[in-house]
């Protein structure tokens, strides 16, 4: 195999297993969640899905999610103590 197909095939087998942008740093939101570009790569990925940005107002969304953050503090203390891991900032949005 010449040194040409051998790149272009290196590069098409790396396209192919790119991931999602909701799971890379550019569709994160640096205070935590997903970003308008992580959401729709997200919606993409998932057809019939549809993420709202976060309702920090208050509202029926936000206890919901409050109450489900809660319990990913419990299991995941480690993240729970780390002021800067993607829970807490995510909970910090929300205002919980």
């Amino acid at each position: 195999m010449s040194v040409a197909k051998a790149a272009k095939k290196k590069q098409s087998s790396s396209q192919r297993h790119v991931t999602a942008a909701w799971q890379r740093k550019e569709g994160q939101n640096e205070s935590g969640g997903l970003n308008e570009k992580g959401r729709r790569s997200y919606e993409a990925k998932n057809p019939g899905s549809d993420l709202k940005p976060p309702q920090p107002g208050g509202g029926k969304r936000k206890d919901s999610y409050c109450a489900r953050s809660a319990g990913q503090m419990k299991m995941h203390p480690g993240a729970a103590k780390d002021p800067n891991s993607r829970l807490r900032k995510a909970r910090r949005a929300w205002n919980c």
